[in-house]
């Protein structure tokens, strides 16, 4: 075994240990591997061009799509030292910040965002799910961001049901009764399934439920094909709540 799949196993122990079984461990092991290995080679780059706001970048998602959350802010971080203009649209640093703790952080990250972009209902999804954490679902609601501009569905849907106006039920029936064509339904229940679980955890305190919900997003076609940036959040936060159900 080489020392690269000795570290992907490494990995493998602590943050893969738990993946959903319906996924092969051997595919969550060659993500470690692909990750662990690519990380090396952005890290010698970085050597080389300590001043490459696109190579911290890289980096920054590597570290999180390992469950690095730590290395992932600090490579967020840098890119802002090296261009401060990048803070104002890091939603990705604000993530970070959610999964280390930083709840405040994460919620002030996705405040300034609002002022990159006043459309995007996801990034208010998030600043809501960080201001629980500090001062409840009934303050979160009242200090929820203002949107009036169209979004892409499923977001109005799902931001009327973080706001308290629609069950999750009435969610999936609008996706339903919207007509999409298979693919883009199937790209649009992936964020519906990724939001219904963290909501479910969040706001019902459903652990169960929300890991069934986050489970499906892991498993839903879009995202297994695409592999965006979110589809890793859903795999990794889908991970955590199998390590509270293990521990429980």
């Amino acid at each position: 075994m080489t020392s690269l799949q000795c570290r992907a196993l490494f990995f493998l122990s602590f943050s893969f240990l738990l993946a959903e079984p319906k996924l092969p461990k051997d595919e969550h092991f060659l993500w470690s591997a692909k990750y662990l290995a690519k990380e090396q080679e952005i890290s010698k780059n970085i050597q080389q061009k300590p001043g490459s706001v696109a190579l911290y970048s890289t980096r920054g998602d590597l570290r999180m799509f390992l469950g690095d959350f730590l290395g992932a802010r600090r490579d967020y971080e840098k890119m802002i030292q090296l261009d401060p203009s990048t803070e104002i649209s890091h939603w990705r640093l604000g993530i970070a910040y959610f999964y280390l703790g930083l709840s405040k952080k994460a919620a002030h990250q996705f405040e300034i965002y609002h002022q990159y972009d006043s459309v995007d209902r996801e990034n208010g999804i998030w600043r809501f799910m960080s201001q629980v954490k500090e001062v409840g679902v009934v303050q979160a609601r009242k200090n929820l961001l203002p949107y009036v501009k169209i979004d892409r569905p499923p977001y109005p849907w799902l931001y009327d049901l973080f706001r308290g106006k629609l069950q999750m039920a009435d969610v999936f029936r609008l996706i339903e009764q919207a007509g999409f064509d298979r693919d883009y339904k199937e790209r649009v229940l992936f964020h519906a399934y990724l939001y219904a679980g963290i909501y479910t955890e969040t706001v019902e305190g459903n652990i169960g439920l929300a890991e069934e919900y986050l489970s499906a997003a892991v498993l839903n076609q879009y995202g297994r094909t695409t592999v965006t940036y979110m589809w890793q959040v859903a795999r990794l936060h889908h991970q955590q709540l199998r390590q509270v159900i293990k521990e429980r």
